[in-house]
């Protein structure tokens, strides 16, 4: 395997890194964001907690793998990334943490007025990293600027790299950025409705039903408008980006149809999850081989998937490391859905001071 193949091959595992941390986080932080939406009893909330509860953890271990092998196959890629974009990753982060913090800290307040501020937390929390990220990889397909930096001593052979100009916040939030913000957003929240869907019964579940209907909408045409103004305008594909986008449209129509007719959830949160797959793949489609990047017209040293790599030796032992690992970590994912696969309702959930009685015991 010469190291040409070895970048193809480390960049497409990021790549399925990545799309499987948006379609698995994705429903979550769509199910997050509707806790106060779809929940009006203290039970029916925790009808919607429980859905995720023992999977939403698991689910993060997608993006910590996925920002790990980014930092240990193209660490120029990590570098770049992590010092141009502090800001933006700094909330990722304190969302993250708040979400995590809600989660975990919920059950241990029993007072009405905490558990709504932790409820707060979660959906907040979940928005801001689904705002954040979608933004980020509108801002990929557009291509961030960057610049070659002189090394700093004359012994330096290395060279660096920085995004150039500097693109503050406000400077990433163009009109096709805001659309891939509020597109994702609103892709997570079907998402997530449709999973509760499929994982409830009862009230929360006809709730959920009449949100899908409804947010549904506005995700296919916001969708069809971002994934047009991609390929038409922004960074066009060719015929495998024009596939994708028919093939998420038909996914996102055919979610809305289930739902809409009550029937076949399982369908339907298949359908969300190939238009989530198709849209991830399409991004990364517009990152090859630069890696989001617009390196300057001409300019001596490039940022690309060559220039950003580690060595080929040690892209060999991670690919080792990877093909081992890899499938132990799909494994046990597909375990824990399998042990959590029932449905549940608010008939399932024990009146609070028999809970708290429990937990005392």
């Amino acid at each position: 395997m010469d190291f040409t193949t070895l970048q193809i091959v480390w960049f497409c595992l990021i790549a399925v890194l990545w799309t499987g941390y948006l379609v698995l986080e994705g429903f979550d932080y769509g199910v997050a964001m509707l806790i106060p939406i779809l929940g009006k009893t203290e039970k029916e909330k925790r009808v919607i907690i429980n859905t995720i509860g023992p999977v939403w953890d698991g689910n993060e271990v997608w993006l910590l793998t996925a920002g790990g092998a980014m930092f240990a196959a193209f660490p120029a890629w990590y570098a770049t990334l992590f010092s141009g974009l502090y800001l933006p990753l700094f909330f990722v982060l304190v969302g993250l943490i708040v979400r995590g913090v809600a989660f975990e800290y919920r059950s241990k307040h029993p007072e009405m007025s905490a558990k709504r501020t932790f409820d707060a937390m979660a959906s907040i929390g979940s928005f801001v990293v689904s705002l954040i990220f979608g933004v980020a990889f509108a801002n990929f397909m557009i291509g961030l600027p960057v610049a070659a930096r002189p090394p700093a001593t004359a012994e330096a052979t290395t060279t660096l790299f920085m995004l150039s100009p500097a693109p503050y916040l406000l400077q990433l939030f163009s009109p096709f950025a805001i659309l891939g913000g509020i597109v994702l957003v609103v892709l997570f929240l079907f998402h997530g409705a449709i999973y509760l869907v499929l994982k409830t019964r009862g009230i929360v579940q006809e709730r959920a039903k009449r949100f899908a209907a409804v947010i549904g909408l506005v995700a296919i045409v916001g969708g069809a408008v971002f994934l047009l103004w991609q390929n038409l305008a922004i960074h066009p594909t060719g015929w495998l980006g024009w596939v994708l986008l028919v093939v998420a449209a038909a996914g996102l129509v055919a979610a809305w149809w289930f739902v809409g007719r009550g029937e076949r959830p399982g369908v339907a949160f298949l359908g969300t999850t190939v238009t989530t797959l198709c849209v991830a793949v399409g991004v990364f489609l517009t990152m090859w081989p630069n890696l989001g990047f617009a390196n300057a017209p001409g300019a001596e040293h490039v940022l690309n998937a060559a220039t950003a790599a580690s060595q080929d030796s040690t892209l060999t032992i991670m690919l080792v490391a990877a093909i081992i690992f890899v499938p132990i970590v799909v494994a046990y994912t597909a375990w824990t859905y399998w042990v959590f696969r029932r449905p549940i309702s608010v008939d399932n959930i024990p009146d609070e001071d028999h809970h708290e009685a429990a937990h005392a015991g």
